[in-house]
């Protein structure tokens, strides 16, 4: 557990708010419920507080359904037809009746299991009764979900004449707030940018007064502290009548919080096992002098054809490695793309539909692209650099060997490194195998590659980016101290150590 002052879902957590009335002799639970529902209508019926609980090891999680059998329009299950989708998923199949029926909703399941359809398809159908204003806000930590999440919405109510917007950083906030002036069904959004929105610009508070669901997708990265006062900014903004429906693919300690103080009419579904990855899945790992990753990286991506790999995504811990790479890539004449917080948000976007629609084969990305999004093909996934958490190594995998298919993970181990893998393999349950290469071979690029390696240096330091990196992370290190968080997370970094 964490310590107390570093907990966001605390007896102010302001997210449920139809809590039962506390009994006499409350509970500690049950005290922060009615602290979290000052000033809300509170239902007699109960003194104490009730969460409806299933898993995937339910008798009837594994009943095959039809989506005609969730409740949900005609032309609902038409579309999920039409889009080929065969029949719901277990988390679909227990939370669709359930939001149907006005439940507020946490549902935990694994990447990949058709989460969003859980939580859009019964928001749209909804939305087909009654439609009018911004009739929900869906929240995600991160601006490429946001537009992902629209897309998905968009198909999902085709024949709605949906209007959906989308709201992140990175774009022109005066088009955002005209945008929202028009009140669309549906707002995707980031933490950071709404709560701007909100605060700074009168004429948007009013847009979300008759909201009726408020999804958080990720729910468990939204809930970690970092986030906690542009949440409480947005709840403050949105009606208390509305519906609350989580979606994340893991637990977390903030999670487990929130159910100890959800109200009753709470549902939770989880279909989680614990860090796991699948059995389709090679894992290796390659014992690599720290000075010369790069030249491991590009005798793999060379023999890419030869190992019948159409698809890589390398992931590394900041900004400036993936930049680099990319450019030493480029002078190498590998074609490649990069993903991470520095691009532009257009060229963000743009590397991503050249990677998706397989224009170019290979992506470098920071963990800004290691949850969440759905990219089907992707053969390879290589760890450039190791992952500081376990949980972050099993995201980052998990973009290979989807919906049944194999995948392949690659992890490079520097002489720094063995203490992190030896925790993911404790975490995983398994050891990671050694991959073999002949390093012979891998060297004989070693002068081509630091060649390319110096230009890409010559080019970072001609464009601006050292100093432009040096300027976000003073912003960063600002916002964080405003939040009062540097010390949260030192103390943090030291439980994660002990």
């Amino acid at each position: 557990m964490m310590d107390q002052d570093n907990n966001l879902v605390d007896e102010n957590f302001p997210l449920f708010s139809r809590a039962r009335k506390p009994s006499k002799k409350p509970s500690a639970a049950s005290t922060a419920v009615a602290a979290a529902a000052v000033n809300t209508a509170q239902d007699p019926s109960s003194n104490t507080p009730h969460l409806e609980k299933s898993t995937g090891a339910d008798p009837d999680s594994t009943t095959t359904k039809i989506f005609a059998d969730l409740g949900l329009a005609e032309w609902a299950v038409k579309t999920c037809k039409e889009l080929g989708m065969p029949g719901p998923t277990p988390v679909q199949a227990h939370c669709i009746p359930k939001i149907l029926d006005g439940r507020d909703v946490i549902g935990i399941a694994q990447t990949g299991s058709g989460k969003t359809a859980a939580f859009a398809l019964p928001i749209l159908h909804r939305l087909a009764q009654d439609p009018f204003g911004v009739f929900a806000l869906v929240m995600t930590p991160n601006r490429e979900l946001a537009y992902q999440l629209h897309d998905q919405f968009r198909a999902l109510g085709s024949c709605l004449n949906l209007r959906s917007t989308v709201v992140v950083g990175g774009m022109d906030m005066m088009n955002q707030a005209k945008s929202l002036m028009t009140r669309p069904h549906v707002v995707i959004t980031t933490p950071g940018r709404i709560k701007v929105l909100l605060e700074e610009d009168p004429d948007i508070p009013p847009v979300f007064s008759k909201t009726k669901f408020l999804v958080l997708d990720e729910a468990d990265r939204l809930l970690d502290v970092g986030f906690e006062k542009e949440l409480a900014v947005v709840f403050q903004h949105l009606p208390k009548s509305r519906q609350n429906l989580l979606f994340s693919a893991t637990v977390t300690d903030e999670l487990q919080r929130l159910l100890e103080r959800s109200p009753n009419k709470a549902y939770f579904y989880e279909a989680y096992e614990g860090f796991k990855t699948v059995d389709t899945l090679k894992q290796h790992y390659i014992l690599v002098p720290r000075d010369v990753k790069a030249v491991y990286l590009m005798h793999i991506l060379s023999k890419m054809e030869d190992m019948g790999i159409r698809s890589a995504m390398i992931f590394v811990n900041n900004c400036r490695t993936c930049h680099s790479l990319s450019l030493a890539l480029e002078e190498l004449d590998q074609e490649a793309t990069a993903l991470h917080s520095l691009k532009s948000q257009a060229l963000r976007l743009d590397a991503l539909h050249q990677f998706k629609s397989g224009q170019i084969p290979v992506l470098l990305a920071t963990d800004v692209a290691s949850r969440g999004l759905d990219i089907p093909t992707v053969d390879l996934v290589i760890n450039y650099d190791i992952p500081r958490f376990p949980r972050d190594y099993v995201h980052r995998v998990g973009r290979t060997a989807r919906a049944g298919r194999g995948g392949l993970a690659l992890s490079f181990v520097t002489q720094n490194d063995v203490e992190l893998i030896h925790e993911i393999e404790d975490i995983l349950q398994k050891k990671l195998e050694p991959f073999e290469l002949k390093e012979n071979e891998v060297l004989s690029q070693l002068t081509k590659v630091n060649r390319a390696k110096n230009t890409a240096e010559m080019k970072m330091m001609d464009d601006g980016f050292n100093e432009k990196a040096k300027e976000r992370k003073k912003q960063k290190m600002k916002t964080l101290a405003e939040k009062g968080l540097l010390k949260k997370r030192s103390k943090k970094r030291k439980r994660n150590k002990s």
